[in-house]
């Protein structure tokens, strides 16, 4: 097959015989215009129809249009379509064939100038067409801003009327009647319709003409300014209806107000006025200028911005100087309802298993108490057992009663629970030893429980044993206070062996009893309030709290508060490991979903969102760390004067460690018969031996103060009451511990008001001073009358001001006091009305402090 040949892009013959297929697309460029003047040049595309057939030597030959042979092979159905006609040389066919190359090229360009030439025409109609209906919107466009024009013209017309109308003011008849004319109106620049339209119409065609030989698209974005801008440069712009609305109503407002037929009314608002508060912020509460309440501050001698923080009473008074209602608040109040809970009525209560707490001496078989009693746990011996690991668990007993138990070793956890003020048992067994005494831990014990307030039951243990005694126990136990049933006092006390396991029924009996006594009861519908066991910190798991819920009941999903922490509890886990939906009171539970760790003891609430939960925990937050940077209010004695002078302690607590029974005996009842009806001592806990951090423990949860006779303390309880600033006072001779008790509590006394009249002075004349007010002319007929002190004044013997002096002179010298028989000048705090023949009587306040 011989080399294609290819002109201009188009189908051509080359040899005859021979068929070449080229390019059979005619290529043009078309311009479309769009919106806001902008165009595009497009490049058409044009594909021909081809028809060929087979020639008398079997070669392939192209079919002109119009030629028979295309239409007798467009039919269908005919003899032609099946028959092909033998090209002769008189044909048109043959005639192609026997063309040169020269003469087949120039008919092929003959060809492709028609075809352009009827496409640029059909381009120049799509021209014409776009150019008619771009005209045909312009003109309709034009109508409608006439009409519009019209339509405002009418409604500046009327509102200059009735603005005319509302400034007409009524004077009397002596003046004039002033009219305030409106301000005039712009109008805009309107066309002479008396001229032709053909005039506009030839305007118009010359503009096109001049817009067809420039460029069609802008050079920049279309602005409103320029789509109102006419062919002058001038905007047809005017004011809009609102805006001649609003300018009527204020001729209207002045008109009334110049009549006197308007009344403004204060709008009396409840500010809230917190703690603190900045100038702007009580302004925008108040709805007040910025400007009027500093102007307010600065004639209460107060110089403040705008942005400069104020106390709560000069709020309040600022609100008062503006007419409206303060309301203090504190930032405690986000606590309000929070632990305040209302009673329950009687049918919502249920009874509520108790919760025990066994303490003891480390000896004397608490554990194995506590093992005993997890064995007498019926669900436990069909399950297998229980595993104790959450510090507290509940105990399912044969006759159907539950029991909840506490493990606290040590009472580390039983003195932070009762220091936040958490009551979290409600019974506590105290294991003793029968083959041994009571111990100094068995005594602290006791101390705790009477603290705490809560019942007490006695478990003589190792009853097994051969030296076992114990009536030697309950003996001992009557120097404690503790008086037991068997000897005619009201505490129980069972005589029991956890080794072998006898008696334990009756323990459980005798706890249920004091259950019952008590009536230990709870809501289960309400929310769910109580108070941290332990605290801690497990990989994978965050934050862990054992809670002790003591009323309502907690739920997956609630959001809670736990002391300074706040969380949303994702999962709850009960004493024996499984997952439980949901908890009731007296149930231990472990709690998953915390921010942080709480601290034992901490108290445990759930709130309604998220919201509240944050608010007060940032107030805790708060409190805490202002806690940190000041000193607490516990400490040292200096400390605990200031506080007994304002008031504020009645009672001294006392811890009281000694090195023989004897000694703390003496001390005890010497410090007791100190007591009167107003102060005393009250002993947290006494003992022999050293001072441990116990005993830092429970004087720091009670404000109290330790005093070592003839012992000390060890490094670790020194380093404790250095944190806890707890004041630790050694004494060798009891009557200096004595002596300074009773100097403590006559402290504690409110001291004694005593007034002593020190001079009298007559009233002779009465002056004006400028920038001091009215001024006493006086002579000092009796003693002495002294700056600084009180004075009365007396007119007719009857008493009409009680207060103090302001300015005491002789002559235009100011004197501190002024003797028997001298002149001298006196102005009264507070007070301006002096008259001749008063009687200003001098006095001093002497406080005499009370002794015992």
């Amino acid at each position: 097959m011989s080399e294609s040949k290819e002109q201009d892009g188009k189908l051509s013959l080359s040899k005859p015989g021979r068929l070449e297929l080229n390019k059979t697309v005619e290529t043009g460029k078309v311009r479309q215009s769009f919106s806001h003047g902008r165009s595009k040049t497009v490049t058409v595309e044009v594909k021909r129809k081809r028809t060929f057939e087979r020639g008398a030597g079997g070669n392939m030959k192209e079919v002109k249009q119009g030629h028979p042979a295309a239409a007798e092979n467009l039919s269908v159905g005919t003899s032609a379509a099946t028959t092909t006609p033998t090209p002769t040389a008189a044909t048109p066919e043959a005639a192609v064939g026997n063309l040169t190359d020269r003469e087949r090229e120039t008919r092929v360009r003959a060809l492709h100038s028609a075809a352009e030439d009827a496409e640029r025409v059909r381009i120049d109609d799509q021209e014409a067409r776009r150019k008619a209906e771009i005209e045909a919107k312009e003109r309709t466009k034009e109508e409608e801003r006439r009409a519009s024009e019209e339509e405002r013209k009418k409604a500046e017309e009327i509102a200059r009327k009735e603005a005319e109308a509302a400034v007409e003011v009524v004077v009397p008849p002596a003046e004039k009647t002033v009219t305030r004319a409106p301000a005039p109106v712009k109008a805009a620049p309107m066309e002479d319709e008396s001229a032709p339209r053909g005039g506009k119409t030839d305007a118009k065609r010359t503009q096109t003409q001049r817009s067809r030989q420039q460029s069609r698209r802008r050079t920049s974005k279309l602005t409103i300014a320029q789509a109102l801008e006419t062919e002058d440069g001038a905007t047809e712009r005017g004011r809009s209806i609102a805006a001649l609305k609003r300018a009527r109503e204020r001729e209207k407002l002045r008109a009334r107000q110049a009549a006197g037929g308007i009344e403004t009314t204060k709008i009396i608002r409840e500010v809230i006025i917190p703690e603190t508060i900045t100038v702007s912020d009580l302004a925008n509460r108040m709805a007040e200028r910025g400007a009027d309440v500093v102007r307010a501050l600065m004639k209460l001698d107060v110089m403040a911005n705008m942005n400069q923080v104020i106390e709560a009473d000069m709020a309040e008074l600022v609100a008062a100087e503006f007419g409206h209602i303060p309301k203090r608040v504190a930032d405690s109040d986000v606590e309000i309802g929070l632990t305040t809970q209302t009673d329950d009525d009687e049918g919502q209560t249920l009874p509520r298993a108790p919760v025990v707490t066994i303490m003891g001496h480390v000896d004397h078989g608490k554990t194995s108490l506590l093992d005993a009693l997890r064995e007498t746990d019926v669900v436990a011996g069909e399950a297998g057992g229980i595993t104790q690991h959450i510090g507290a668990y509940q105990v399912n007993l044969s006759k159907g009663a539950q029991i909840t138990f506490l493990d606290t070793p040590g009472h580390e956890a039983f003195t932070e629970m009762r220091s936040r003020g958490a009551k979290v048992t409600d019974i506590v067994v105290l294991v003793i030893a029968a083959d041994d005494s009571v111990q100094p831990q068995t005594a602290e014990a006791i101390s705790h429980a009477k603290a705490a307030e809560v019942p007490l039951i006695v478990a003589i243990n190792k009853m097994d044993h051969p030296n076992a005694d114990a009536s030697r126990i309950r003996t001992e136990l009557l120097s404690h206070e503790i008086v037991v049933e068997s000897l005619g006092g009201d505490v129980q006390d069972i005589e029991i062996s956890a080794l072998k396991k006898t008696n334990l029924d009756a323990l459980e009996e005798a706890i249920l009893l004091q259950a019952e006594l008590m009536e230990l009861t709870a809501n289960p519908d309400r929310p769910a309030s109580g108070a941290v066991v332990e605290a801690k910190l497990e990989r994978g798991r965050g934050a862990v709290a054992t809670i002790l819920i003591q009323h309502g009941t907690l739920r997956i999903g609630d959001v809670f508060i736990a002391g300074a922490e706040w969380g949303r509890v994702r999962a709850l886990i009960d004493d024996k490991g499984k997952n439980v939906k949901e908890a009731g009171p007296s149930v231990p539970i472990e709690v998953l979903g915390m921010q942080g760790a709480p601290l034992a003891g901490d108290d445990f609430a759930v709130v309604a969102d998220e919201g509240r939960a944050r608010e007060i925990t940032e107030y805790r937050q708060r409190k805490v760390r202002d806690g940190q940077l000041i000193a607490g209010a516990r400490g040292t004695l200096e400390q605990m004067f200031d506080r007994i002078k304002e008031g504020e302690a009645s009672t001294l607590s006392l811890v009281l460690k000694g090195d023989v029974q004897g000694s703390v005996e003496a001390i005890t009842n010497a410090l007791d018969k100190l007591a009167t009806s107003e102060v005393k001592c009250s002993f947290l806990h006494t003992g022999v031996g050293g001072i441990t951090e116990s005993d830092i423990g429970l004087a720091a949860a009670s404000n109290g103060v330790i005093l070592g006779f003839n012992v000390r303390a060890n490094p670790q309880a020194r380093e404790l009451a250095r944190k806890e600033n707890v004041d630790i006072r050694y004494y060798s001779i009891i009557y200096d511990l004595v002596d300074d008790m009773k100097k403590l509590l006559s402290g504690m006394l409110a001291p004694e008001i005593r007034e002593s009249i020190i001079g009298y002075a007559d009233v002779r004349e009465v002056f004006n001073v400028s920038k001091v007010g009215r001024v006493a002319g006086s002579f000092v007929t009796e003693g002495v009358v002294r700056r600084g002190a009180k004075v009365r004044l007396l007119r007719d013997d009857v008493v009409i001001f009680n207060g103090g002096l302001s300015t005491l002179r002789r002559f235009k010298d100011d004197v501190r006091e002024v003797q028997n028989a001298y002149e001298c000048g006196i102005a009264l705090e507070g007070y301006n009305d002096i008259k001749v023949g008063d009687v200003v009587e001098c006095y001093e306040v002497e406080e005499i402090t009370r002794e015992l």
